[in-house]
């Protein structure tokens, strides 16, 4: 598998080795020794998956305490992905990155703990797996607000109107955000 860095220090675009022929693929999409060999020494404890129309925006999510690293992907569909520092401490505070993931190029993002999460929906029927290294926790989960213009998401939404729910559209701008030391 191949690792790129992005913006953001921790947040890694990975590219899994993909095996096709004219029947299909195979991919490995976890494997806790390759990681481990990568740099990435990861254990999961909670899989989860979403099913979106185009246009839906889930997000931006985080939790704290009890924080979840998150190892994302799209089985079906495409999405904008987005993971913001909200690591007080980081260089990079307030800041994002946004890639594409979708089922045609197989790429995956991990996002460390101390990110906020979101994702804009592009195809009707996307599929978005993501493991989770923490369980969720309503009691700590937070939403840092999709549009803040301190942070200035520049999300890919050409004719699309995005579709939030009340909690997303409750969102907190990062000034009055909860944020990690």
């Amino acid at each position: 598998m191949n690792l790129i860095e992005t913006a953001i220090p921790g947040v890694l675009v990975i590219e899994p080795r993909v095996f096709g022929d004219d029947r299909g693929f195979f991919m490995e999409s976890w494997n806790q020794r390759t990681f481990q060999q990568a740099g990435l020494d990861i254990d999961f404890v909670q899989d989860n998956h979403s099913r979106s129309s185009r246009g839906v925006l889930r997000g931006l999510h985080y939790q704290s305490p009890g924080a979840q690293g998150k190892l994302v992907r799209v089985t079906a569909g495409a999405v904008f992905d987005v993971a913001v520092d909200m690591r007080r401490s980081s260089p990079s505070f307030g800041k994002w990155v946004g890639v594409e993931l979708s089922a045609a190029n197989k790429h995956m993002l991990w996002v460390p703990e101390g990110m906020a999460h979101g994702f804009l929906c592009l195809e009707d029927g996307t599929d978005f797996l993501y493991k989770c290294r923490g369980f969720y926790d309503p009691a700590n989960e937070h939403c840092l607000l999709w549009n803040d213009p301190a942070i200035g998401i520049e999300w890919p939404l050409g004719d699309i109107v995005p579709q939030l729910s009340a909690k997303d559209m409750d969102g907190k701008p990062l000034a009055d955000a909860v944020t990690f030391a």
